[in-house]
């Protein structure tokens, strides 16, 4: 059966068309990565790779899985052609700056390449996103010395940065930690602790790993306000270049249900001896320094899922244009030959709700990845609306694609029928790995009391007004379009519900019933998220619209494409926000 995972065209449309990434490198700060040409040469060197080091690899990477063997993890020996393939591209130095040893590329672009790498092999991904991660943390507040001893390694793939945050009796309740941090004569700390779910804390595709870890140094006031930042290397470097163990133990990494080629470990800090660990940023001020790195993680998780999704997707369309099964419903010859499976109505309608969902969540994540970029490159109220609204839109492009990403991958396994439920095909594999990012990176409860908790109130609700500007700016334009007006009509409609719900929410705050205000957050949530979506679809809507009637750089069909995928989403999709 034909294989691919992603569509370069949806990838093309969106950041050329839909959301104009080249007004970034306009920027002087990115004024030499180019123009189209040289960005499309750089995704398809991302796209190389993943057709090369990482899609062959996925199946084998789930029959394979990490495993806790010898007291250390195990993983697929493709791992390390993996990192060595991305850190010979520069793609784990893509953000950084150049006074860091960066190639300072528009985050947009650095993520949109991840992106392709999530469709091809997610498991695989894992591990360079979050290493690439704590390199932007460490450049971010560490140290001069810190930047200098550990991001090179980390930049050429032969070390590992992660994330550590979880304990066991804490959970996502981080003001519970209880890991704690000794000052020593030198300026260092003795960290004793234990974390667990950390992704990529340990496997053999790399010498060393670099733990950003939240501790409380002794004394420290309660909740989160004591916590702070530390830098924990499994092994410390010496002057004679030589690495030294620094008492970071693995003792087990967790079999999950899905992305079982990723290492998900249980780390022990300072039990055998002293494990040392090196301030990053101010003292108490840790969980606003890792805040940098959750919120890129999360946008990541919900991209991730829109990848797998689209992985699921793609693998679905192939086998329906290639499965006999079945006469048209009209056909009563028995003796006439079967029909591919796309042609019964059911399975076009399982395929075009897949579709819709994936593009949609594609342009989603990009409207974010975007304001990521323009939130460092402006200044004064173009920030703070950058700012503001990458605040808001967070909790709401992880949670879209992670929940109805289930659903997405769920139609593409039912359209395989029983073979979709074995493991000779991927279909379920697909099914596996995206349930989890509903749960990484704080889940859709979590989400939904930051939404509703924290971001809608921001600044005296500053950031809904920037939303809404946006929407009514997209509205505007759709009236120009006699096609699209009913459409802009429907949007307009859907914002005045959500307002109307917001409203009556809010009087709950105002009376100081919190516990009810906040009671249904989860379902403002998705009534939030379906809005968003409606946002976007119109926005592409008048993309495609004016490409139909324009010049046109990717063929006619596929803008025709995106016009029915936004007609389904206003049919089908968007009237769930009356429920």
């Amino acid at each position: 059966m034909k294989r691919t995972y992603i569509d370069m065209n949806d990838i093309r449309f969106l950041l050329f068309e839909v959301h104009g990434i080249e007004e970034l490198t306009r920027h002087p700060r990115f004024a030499h990565v180019g123009g189209r040409e040289e960005i499309e040469l750089l995704l398809q060197t991302a796209r190389d790779i993943a057709d090369r080091e990482m899609f062959p690899f996925y199946k084998e990477m789930d029959s394979q899985p990490v495993v806790y063997r010898d007291g250390g993890v195990r993983t697929h020996p493709q791992l390390r052609n993996i990192f060595r393939a991305v850190a010979d591209a520069g793609w784990f130095a893509a953000t950084t700056d150049f006074e860091d040893g960066g190639i300072q590329l528009p985050y947009t672009l650095f993520s949109t390449a991840h992106m392709i790498f999530e469709a091809a092999n997610n498991s695989a991904q894992g591990y360079l996103g979050v290493s690439t991660g704590a390199i932007d943390l460490i450049t971010t507040f560490g140290s001069e010395e810190l930047k200098k001893t550990f991001v090179p390694p980390m930049m050429e793939g032969r070390w590992q940065g992660t994330m550590a945050l979880t304990e066991p009796q804490a959970g996502s309740s981080l003001s519970d930690i209880r890991s704690t941090a000794r000052p020593t004569p030198d300026g260092a700390f003795h960290i004793s602790g234990q974390k667990i779910f950390i992704s990529a804390g340990e496997h053999e595709a790399c010498d060393n790993f670099i733990h950003l870890t939240l501790a409380r140094i002794e004394g420290a006031p309660a909740g989160t306000k004591g916590i702070s930042l530390f830098l924990i290397p499994k092994f410390l470097p010496s002057a004679e270049g030589d690495l030294v163990y620094n008492h970071v133990e693995c003792v087990a990494d967790f079999q999950k249900m899905g992305q079982r080629g990723y290492a998900t470990t249980h780390l022990v800090f300072g039990e055998t001896g002293p494990t040392v660990g090196y301030l990053v940023g101010e003292a108490h001020r840790g969980l606003a320094c890792m805040f940098q790195m959750m919120n890129a993680a999360r946008i990541a998780v919900g991209q991730t899922a829109a990848a797998i999704a689209s992985a699921a997707y793609h693998y679905s369309l192939n086998y329906a244009r290639e499965r006999p099964q079945g006469r048209h419903i009209l056909e009563k010859d028995p003796l006439k030959p079967q029909i591919p499976i796309i042609r019964h109505a059911d399975i076009r309608r399982m395929l075009l709700a897949q579709k819709c969902f994936i593009e949609g969540s594609f342009s989603l994540v990009t409207e974010c990845l975007k304001l990521v970029d323009l939130e460092k490159i402006s200044e004064g109220e173009d920030q703070r609306r950058a700012r503001l609204l990458l605040e808001l839109l967070t909790p709401i492009v992880k949670t879209y694609p992670s929940e109805e990403g289930i659903r997405s991958v769920s139609q593409a396994l039912q359209i395989f029928g029983g073979y979709g439920y074995t493991m000779d095909f991927d279909a379920q594999q697909y099914y596996r790995d995206i349930r989890i990012m509903a749960i990484y990176e704080g889940t859709t409860g979590i989400q939904s009391l930051d939404l509703l908790g924290r971001k809608v109130g921001m600044e005296s609700g500053k950031a809904l007004e920037y939303l809404a500007r946006e929407i009514s700016k997209v509205v505007e334009a759709a009236a120009q379009y006699e096609d699209l007006l009913p459409y802009a009509h429907r949007l307009q409609s859907a914002v005045s519900i959500w307002q109307s719900v917001l409203s009556h929410l809010q009087g709950f705050a105002g009376r100081g019933q919190l516990d009810r205000y906040l009671a249904d957050a989860n379902l403002f949530l998705e009534l939030s998220s379906l809005v968003v979506m409606g946002w976007q679809w119109l926005k592409m809507g008048v993309t495609a619209s004016g490409q139909w009637t324009g010049g046109r750089s990717l063929p006619t069909a596929f803008y025709q494409g995106k016009l029915q995928s936004m007609r389904y989403f206003f049919k089908y999709e968007l009237p769930r926000i009356h429920s």
